[in-house]
Protein backbone atom coordinates (compact mmCIF):
# COMPACT_ATOMS: atom_id res chain seq x y z
CA UNK A 1 0.00 0.00 0.00
CA UNK A 2 0.96 3.39 -0.50
CA UNK A 3 1.51 5.49 2.77
CA UNK A 4 3.13 9.24 3.34
CA UNK A 5 6.14 8.86 6.02
CA UNK A 6 9.23 10.07 7.10
CA UNK A 7 12.85 9.00 8.32
CA UNK A 8 14.10 11.81 9.37
CA UNK A 9 12.85 14.59 11.42
CA UNK A 10 12.47 18.19 9.89
CA UNK A 11 10.68 20.48 7.59
CA UNK A 12 7.93 19.25 5.26
CA UNK A 13 10.66 18.09 2.50
CA UNK A 14 10.97 15.05 4.30
CA UNK A 15 7.76 13.92 3.68
CA UNK A 16 7.36 10.99 1.02
CA UNK A 17 5.22 8.35 -0.59
CA UNK A 18 6.71 4.85 0.42
CA UNK A 19 5.24 1.36 -0.02
CA UNK A 20 4.17 -0.17 2.77
CA UNK A 21 2.65 -4.29 3.64
CA UNK A 22 -1.35 -3.84 3.21
CA UNK A 23 -2.25 -5.28 7.21
CA UNK A 24 -4.89 -7.04 7.57
CA UNK A 25 -7.29 -6.86 10.31
CA UNK A 26 -6.86 -8.82 13.96
CA UNK A 27 -9.40 -9.94 16.48
CA UNK A 28 -11.53 -7.17 17.44
CA UNK A 29 -10.22 -5.24 14.58
CA UNK A 30 -11.45 -3.62 11.55
CA UNK A 31 -9.20 -2.79 8.60
CA UNK A 32 -10.80 1.06 6.78
CA UNK A 33 -10.05 1.47 3.06
CA UNK A 34 -8.68 5.43 3.68
CA UNK A 35 -9.88 7.59 1.30
CA UNK A 36 -8.95 10.75 3.52
CA UNK A 37 -6.90 11.85 6.01
CA UNK A 38 -6.68 15.37 7.64
CA UNK A 39 -3.59 17.42 7.93
CA UNK A 40 -3.20 18.85 11.70
CA UNK A 41 -0.61 20.97 12.93
CA UNK A 42 0.07 17.45 15.57
CA UNK A 43 1.10 16.22 12.61
CA UNK A 44 3.82 18.78 11.77
CA UNK A 45 5.11 18.41 15.19
CA UNK A 46 5.40 14.52 14.86
CA UNK A 47 6.95 15.60 11.13
CA UNK A 48 9.61 18.00 13.18
CA UNK A 49 10.53 15.67 16.16
CA UNK A 50 9.21 18.20 18.64
CA UNK A 51 6.21 15.50 19.90
CA UNK A 52 7.66 12.02 21.63
CA UNK A 53 6.69 10.13 18.64
CA UNK A 54 9.79 8.25 17.91
CA UNK A 55 11.86 6.98 14.40
CA UNK A 56 11.37 3.51 14.12
CA UNK A 57 14.80 3.04 12.73
CA UNK A 58 14.66 2.03 9.12
CA UNK A 59 10.62 1.78 9.12
CA UNK A 60 8.81 5.22 7.97
CA UNK A 61 7.26 7.02 10.90
CA UNK A 62 3.74 8.07 9.53
CA UNK A 63 1.98 10.65 10.89
CA UNK A 64 -2.27 11.49 11.23
CA UNK A 65 -4.78 11.71 13.68
CA UNK A 66 -8.16 11.62 11.79
CA UNK A 67 -9.17 9.30 8.77
CA UNK A 68 -12.22 8.52 6.88
CA UNK A 69 -13.19 5.89 3.80
CA UNK A 70 -15.32 2.43 3.93
CA UNK A 71 -14.66 -0.21 6.27
CA UNK A 72 -12.91 -3.48 3.83
CA UNK A 73 -12.17 -6.19 6.18
CA UNK A 74 -13.54 -7.35 9.66
CA UNK A 75 -11.64 -9.31 12.20
CA UNK A 76 -12.81 -11.90 14.50
CA UNK A 77 -14.82 -11.01 17.58
CA UNK A 78 -16.26 -7.91 16.88
CA UNK A 79 -19.68 -6.77 17.51
CA UNK A 80 -20.72 -6.92 13.96
CA UNK A 81 -21.76 -3.06 14.46
CA UNK A 82 -19.46 -2.85 11.68
CA UNK A 83 -19.52 -4.31 8.18
CA UNK A 84 -17.38 -3.84 4.54
CA UNK A 85 -18.52 -1.07 2.63
CA UNK A 86 -19.97 1.67 5.98
CA UNK A 87 -18.43 4.36 5.49
CA UNK A 88 -16.58 5.56 8.54
CA UNK A 89 -14.41 7.73 10.36
CA UNK A 90 -11.88 7.72 13.14
CA UNK A 91 -8.90 9.25 15.30
CA UNK A 92 -5.32 7.21 15.21
CA UNK A 93 -2.73 7.72 17.85
CA UNK A 94 0.30 7.94 16.07
CA UNK A 95 2.71 6.38 19.04
CA UNK A 96 1.13 3.10 18.28
CA UNK A 97 2.91 0.34 16.42
CA UNK A 98 1.64 0.61 13.06
CA UNK A 99 2.16 4.61 12.95
CA UNK A 100 -0.28 7.06 11.80
CA UNK A 101 -3.00 7.86 9.87
CA UNK A 102 -1.01 8.76 6.13
CA UNK A 103 -2.08 5.58 4.17
CA UNK A 104 -3.93 3.97 2.44
CA UNK A 105 -4.96 0.97 4.46
CA UNK A 106 -5.40 1.77 8.69
CA UNK A 107 -6.18 -1.07 11.26
CA UNK A 108 -7.79 -0.20 14.38
CA UNK A 109 -9.82 -1.68 17.22
CA UNK A 110 -13.14 -1.92 16.36
CA UNK A 111 -14.49 0.67 19.15
CA UNK A 112 -12.28 3.61 17.62
CA UNK A 113 -13.95 3.24 14.48
CA UNK A 114 -17.53 5.09 14.12
CA UNK A 115 -20.08 5.16 11.22
CA UNK A 116 -19.29 8.82 8.95
CA UNK A 117 -22.09 11.46 9.02
CA UNK A 118 -24.34 10.32 6.52
CA UNK A 119 -24.46 12.39 3.21
CA UNK A 120 -20.77 13.97 3.86
CA UNK A 121 -17.78 13.24 1.81
CA UNK A 122 -15.19 11.40 3.32
CA UNK A 123 -12.76 14.40 3.05
CA UNK A 124 -15.41 16.43 4.91
CA UNK A 125 -15.70 12.84 7.56
CA UNK A 126 -11.99 12.95 8.33
CA UNK A 127 -11.63 17.15 9.37
CA UNK A 128 -14.47 16.04 12.73
CA UNK A 129 -12.51 13.35 15.02
CA UNK A 130 -9.27 14.58 16.56
CA UNK A 131 -10.36 18.42 16.14
CA UNK A 132 -14.03 17.68 17.75
CA UNK A 133 -12.43 15.12 20.52
CA UNK A 134 -9.86 18.12 21.20
CA UNK A 135 -13.26 20.63 21.66
CA UNK A 136 -15.37 18.22 22.96
CA UNK A 137 -12.97 16.91 25.58
CA UNK A 138 -11.91 20.97 26.31
CA UNK A 139 -15.99 21.06 27.33
CA UNK A 140 -15.80 17.91 29.46
CA UNK A 141 -13.05 18.81 31.44
CA UNK A 142 -14.74 22.55 32.26
CA UNK A 143 -17.46 20.95 33.64
CA UNK A 144 -19.61 23.60 33.09
CA UNK A 145 -23.67 23.85 33.92
CA UNK A 146 -25.91 25.46 30.74
CA UNK A 147 -26.06 29.17 30.78
CA UNK A 148 -22.15 29.63 31.77
CA UNK A 149 -20.39 32.57 29.56
CA UNK A 150 -17.46 31.00 27.79
CA UNK A 151 -14.79 32.52 25.73
CA UNK A 152 -12.79 30.80 23.12
CA UNK A 153 -9.77 32.02 21.12
CA UNK A 154 -8.41 31.04 18.03
CA UNK A 155 -12.38 30.29 17.21
CA UNK A 156 -11.81 30.43 13.49
CA UNK A 157 -9.28 27.69 13.18
CA UNK A 158 -10.84 24.16 13.82
CA UNK A 159 -10.41 23.00 17.43
CA UNK A 160 -11.62 26.58 18.46
CA UNK A 161 -14.88 26.55 15.66
CA UNK A 162 -15.97 23.39 16.77
CA UNK A 163 -15.51 24.54 20.79
CA UNK A 164 -17.46 27.38 19.60
CA UNK A 165 -20.23 25.21 18.55
CA UNK A 166 -20.62 22.46 20.60
CA UNK A 167 -20.43 25.43 23.52
CA UNK A 168 -23.51 27.07 22.06
CA UNK A 169 -25.21 23.13 21.84
CA UNK A 170 -24.77 22.81 25.59
CA UNK A 171 -26.47 25.90 25.84
CA UNK A 172 -23.53 28.68 26.64
CA UNK A 173 -23.58 32.05 25.90
CA UNK A 174 -19.70 32.51 23.71
CA UNK A 175 -17.73 34.95 23.62
CA UNK A 176 -14.94 34.22 20.55
CA UNK A 177 -11.95 36.16 18.81
CA UNK A 178 -11.74 36.80 15.31
CA UNK A 179 -8.98 38.65 12.98
CA UNK A 180 -11.02 41.23 10.73
CA UNK A 181 -11.67 38.66 7.44
CA UNK A 182 -12.52 36.06 10.13
CA UNK A 183 -15.60 37.88 11.94
CA UNK A 184 -18.63 36.86 9.80
CA UNK A 185 -17.09 33.06 9.96
CA UNK A 186 -16.81 33.45 13.36
CA UNK A 187 -20.22 34.44 13.96
CA UNK A 188 -21.95 32.25 11.27
CA UNK A 189 -20.54 29.23 13.84
CA UNK A 190 -22.84 30.67 16.74
CA UNK A 191 -20.28 33.25 18.42
CA UNK A 192 -23.05 35.60 20.51
CA UNK A 193 -20.50 38.01 20.60
CA UNK A 194 -16.97 38.73 18.66
CA UNK A 195 -14.14 40.59 19.70
CA UNK A 196 -10.44 41.75 17.59
CA UNK A 197 -7.78 38.84 18.42
CA UNK A 198 -4.47 39.83 19.34
CA UNK A 199 -3.32 41.59 22.16
CA UNK A 200 -5.50 43.33 24.71
CA UNK A 201 -7.80 40.45 23.89
CA UNK A 202 -8.50 39.56 27.51
CA UNK A 203 -9.58 43.12 27.79
CA UNK A 204 -12.13 42.99 25.39
CA UNK A 205 -13.75 40.04 26.46
CA UNK A 206 -14.07 42.09 29.70
CA UNK A 207 -16.05 44.52 27.83
CA UNK A 208 -18.49 42.05 27.48
CA UNK A 209 -17.98 39.89 30.55
CA UNK A 210 -17.41 42.81 32.87
CA UNK A 211 -17.77 40.29 36.14
CA UNK A 212 -15.31 37.54 34.15
CA UNK A 213 -16.11 34.99 32.18
CA UNK A 214 -16.74 31.40 33.66
CA UNK A 215 -14.64 29.78 31.35
CA UNK A 216 -12.13 29.81 28.85
CA UNK A 217 -11.09 27.40 26.09
CA UNK A 218 -7.45 28.45 24.53
CA UNK A 219 -7.34 26.98 21.34
CA UNK A 220 -4.83 30.28 20.23
CA UNK A 221 -2.51 28.81 22.58
CA UNK A 222 -2.24 32.74 24.60
CA UNK A 223 -1.77 31.62 27.92
CA UNK A 224 -1.40 33.55 30.70
CA UNK A 225 -2.69 36.42 29.00
CA UNK A 226 -6.11 35.56 28.55
CA UNK A 227 -6.21 34.86 32.58
CA UNK A 228 -8.06 38.61 32.95
CA UNK A 229 -10.86 38.21 31.21
CA UNK A 230 -11.73 34.81 33.71
CA UNK A 231 -13.74 35.70 36.54
CA UNK A 232 -12.02 34.45 40.00
CA UNK A 233 -12.59 30.91 40.31
CA UNK A 234 -13.51 30.36 36.67
CA UNK A 235 -11.38 27.80 34.67
CA UNK A 236 -9.47 27.54 31.45
CA UNK A 237 -9.19 25.31 29.45
CA UNK A 238 -5.18 24.46 27.65
CA UNK A 239 -4.86 22.43 23.88
CA UNK A 240 -1.46 22.10 24.02
CA UNK A 241 0.29 20.47 27.22
CA UNK A 242 -0.42 21.70 30.58
CA UNK A 243 0.19 24.66 31.85
CA UNK A 244 3.93 26.11 32.96
CA UNK A 245 4.74 26.90 36.05
CA UNK A 246 4.59 30.30 36.29
CA UNK A 247 0.79 30.28 34.71
CA UNK A 248 -0.01 28.04 36.81
CA UNK A 249 0.91 30.21 40.07
CA UNK A 250 -1.05 33.18 38.64
CA UNK A 251 -4.31 31.40 37.90
CA UNK A 252 -3.96 29.82 41.43
CA UNK A 253 -3.73 33.43 43.18
CA UNK A 254 -7.44 34.17 41.73
CA UNK A 255 -8.55 30.32 42.10
CA UNK A 256 -8.92 29.77 38.43
CA UNK A 257 -8.36 26.29 37.41
CA UNK A 258 -6.22 25.39 34.58
CA UNK A 259 -7.15 21.82 33.08
CA UNK A 260 -5.96 20.26 29.75
CA UNK A 261 -7.46 18.65 27.03
CA UNK A 262 -5.39 15.47 26.44
CA UNK A 263 -7.63 14.12 23.12
CA UNK A 264 -5.82 10.50 23.85
CA UNK A 265 -7.52 10.29 26.69
CA UNK A 266 -10.61 9.81 24.06
CA UNK A 267 -8.77 7.00 22.11
CA UNK A 268 -11.27 4.01 21.64
CA UNK A 269 -14.40 6.27 23.60
CA UNK A 270 -17.17 5.06 20.49
CA UNK A 271 -19.55 6.95 22.90
CA UNK A 272 -17.90 10.57 22.27
CA UNK A 273 -16.84 10.19 18.36
CA UNK A 274 -20.52 8.71 17.95
CA UNK A 275 -22.17 11.91 19.63
CA UNK A 276 -20.02 14.30 16.84
CA UNK A 277 -21.12 12.21 14.01
CA UNK A 278 -24.78 13.20 15.59
CA UNK A 279 -23.99 16.81 15.95
CA UNK A 280 -22.91 17.15 12.60
CA UNK A 281 -25.62 15.35 11.44
CA UNK A 282 -28.18 17.64 12.70
CA UNK A 283 -25.71 20.57 10.98
CA UNK A 284 -24.86 21.65 14.94
CA UNK A 285 -20.97 21.19 13.73
CA UNK A 286 -19.27 22.40 10.27
CA UNK A 287 -17.47 20.32 8.29
CA UNK A 288 -14.70 22.99 6.86
CA UNK A 289 -12.13 21.36 4.24
CA UNK A 290 -9.61 23.95 3.02
CA UNK A 291 -7.99 22.43 0.54
CA UNK A 292 -7.58 18.59 -0.90
CA UNK A 293 -3.86 17.27 -1.77
CA UNK A 294 -3.17 13.78 -3.23
CA UNK A 295 0.20 11.95 -1.41
CA UNK A 296 2.40 13.22 -3.60
CA UNK A 297 1.67 16.42 -2.51
CA UNK A 298 2.18 16.46 1.36
CA UNK A 299 4.74 18.08 1.85
CA UNK A 300 2.50 21.21 0.29
CA UNK A 301 -0.01 20.94 2.58
CA UNK A 302 2.64 21.10 5.25
CA UNK A 303 4.16 24.20 4.22
CA UNK A 304 0.38 25.47 3.93
CA UNK A 305 -0.66 24.76 7.15
CA UNK A 306 2.45 25.77 8.73
CA UNK A 307 2.43 29.42 7.05
CA UNK A 308 -0.65 30.31 9.01
CA UNK A 309 -4.29 31.28 7.58
CA UNK A 310 -5.89 27.68 6.98
CA UNK A 311 -9.53 27.90 7.28
CA UNK A 312 -10.29 24.78 8.26
CA UNK A 313 -8.71 21.18 7.02
CA UNK A 314 -6.56 20.34 4.38
CA UNK A 315 -6.69 16.55 3.49
CA UNK A 316 -4.85 14.08 1.82
CA UNK A 317 -7.07 12.02 -0.46
CA UNK A 318 -5.96 8.11 -1.02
Amino acid sequence: MRAVGLLRYGGPEVLRVVELPTPHAGPGEVRIRVRAAAVNPADTLIRAGVTPVRLRGTDPLLPGLDIAGTIDEVGPGGSGALAPGDPVMAMVNPTREAGGGYAEWVVLPETWVVPAPAGVSPAEAATLPMNGLTALHALDQLRLPPGSTLAVTGAAGAVGGYAVQLAKAAGHHVLADAAPGDVELVAALGADVTVPRGQGVADRFREHAPEGVDAAVDAALIGGALLPAVRDGGAVALLRGGPDPLLLAQASQRGIGMVAAHVHDYDGRRDKLDLLRQLAEEGVLSLRVAGRFPPEEAARAHQLLEAGGVRGRLVIEF
